[in-house]
């Protein structure tokens, strides 16, 4: 047995150990302590699927804010009629994440490749918990790593993917960002849009309230868990006179100057996506790694500047960095590492610790601060990494020479 297939069966093995104990937990074979995370899929979920089984989307729920084939998903557990909805549920979301830990694998073999990324995804799913299960984010992790994967031979596919994550959950259609200059972005680009296009019309005619999503979170304020809660969690150790409650979803402040809080993170994302055109119009050297490294810088990017930074939001970064890590030449090693410990402690801030995070105590002000000062630690140093590795000229050694990176290699000074 060789050391590669050794790692491989390795992984295997901790990846069933752990989904196994992920299942025993989600279908209360074993109870754990903090809130009952799975409600959302037994109640909220179950409640939408017999919504749209009338044939309309659940538009006047104001907790809808998703894109039309999210409905695949919330209709996905009648494809095992023998167990009820959750159960069902659950068991989809383990075959997805074994989808994952596959493509991984198989992307892992031949030169210049690494299991590194499989190893990711098998250590960073069990580190967010239950919550991994009980969403469908993990499903559309899958659509999104298939498509990066599927891009280094077939850009038409990576499109077309790309589309289908975008219409689950509109971050996908990020994974794009990288494709190389020329013929593959055309490709992938215009697969992408004809695609979209077809399927927005499509469901818009199938079903009334396609289109609903696009104002749904408009009048969206500030929830606890996201960068910029950070500034109410400090004032209320100072009589800051607003409050917590449940809005669109989610744990949210509401009170004095979260409207224009709420609007600088809005303007931190427009920001965001100007670096990312830029960075976009600088870039030349586009090597076996960059669709992947720009794909991950970009979600993280959108999610640390969100007005709403969810936990299995982590799912989306902790599978993008899996597939950076497939490739030996990605520069982004530490960003991973980083996403990996905030993914941890995203499970310890919720569902563990979330009445601290919800009271803004010391325990919850604390989690908060570690959790997303990885996030922009990650965030910081892979857009610079993702910079330096593709814009001609931006690289420069120890003296001051400029540094010309080639494709699947380590960054040398020009000329020596």
């Amino acid at each position: 047995m060789t050391g590669s297939t050794g790692a491989r069966l390795a992984a295997a093995a901790v990846w069933a150990l752990t989904r196994v104990a992920l299942l025993l937990f989600v279908t209360k074979v074993i109870t754990l302590p903090g809130p009952d995370v799975t409600s959302d899929v037994s109640v909220i979920y179950h409640g939408w699927s017999e919504v749209l089984k009338t044939g309309t989307y659940p538009e006047s729920d104001v907790t809808w804010q998703y894109p039309p084939l999210a409905a695949l998903a919330i209709l996905s557990p009648a494809l095992l009629p023998f167990l009820d909805y959750a159960s069902a549920f659950f068991v989809l979301a383990f075959v997805c994440d074994g989808l994952v830990l596959a493509l991984l694998l198989y992307a892992g073999r031949g030169g210049g490749r690494s299991v590194a990324g499989a190893w990711v995804w098998v250590a960073g799913v069990p580190l967010l918990g239950t919550t991994a299960y009980a969403r469908y984010d993990v499903m559309v992790t899958a659509v999104a790593v298939a498509a990066l994967l599927a891009g280094l031979r077939h850009p038409r596919v990576m499109g077309v993917l790309a589309a289908v994550g975008a219409l689950l959950k509109v971050w996908p259609a990020l994974i794009l960002a990288g494709t190389a200059r020329g013929r593959r972005t055309r490709l992938a680009w215009t697969a992408a849009a004809v695609t979209a296009a077809g399927l927005l019309v499509g469901c818009a005619v199938a079903m009334p309230g396609a289109l609903a999503f696009l104002g749904a979170q408009r009048d969206r304020g500030t929830e606890v868990e996201s960068l910029g809660a950070l500034i109410f969690h400090v004032a209320r150790q100072f009589g800051w006179q607003g409050r917590v409650e449940l809005h669109y979803g989610s744990m949210e402040f509401l009170g004095p100057h979260v409207p224009l809080v709420s609007t600088l993170a809005l303007g931190l994302s427009v920001l965001a996506f100007g670096w990312l055109l830029v960075w976009r119009l600088r870039a030349r050297d586009f090597g076996a790694s960059t669709p992947a490294d720009a794909a991950f810088a970009a979600v993280l990017l959108f999610t640390t500047t969100s007005r709403v930074i969810s936990p299995q939001y982590m799912l989306w970064l902790v599978g993008l960095a899996a597939v950076c890590l497939v490739f030996r030449d990605s520069r982004m090693v530490l960003p991973a590492g980083l996403v990996l410990l905030a993914t941890g402690i995203t499970q310890w801030e919720f569902p563990l610790g979330f009445t601290h995070v919800v009271t803004s105590d010391a325990t919850g002000v604390t989690l908060m601060f570690l959790r997303n000062g990885l996030l922009v630690a990650a965030t910081l140093i892979a857009c610079r990494r993702l910079w330096r590795r593709t814009v001609p000229g931006a690289a420069r050694d120890d003296r001051g020479s400029a540094v010309r990176p080639g494709p699947g290699r380590e960054a040398e000074p020009v000329g020596s």
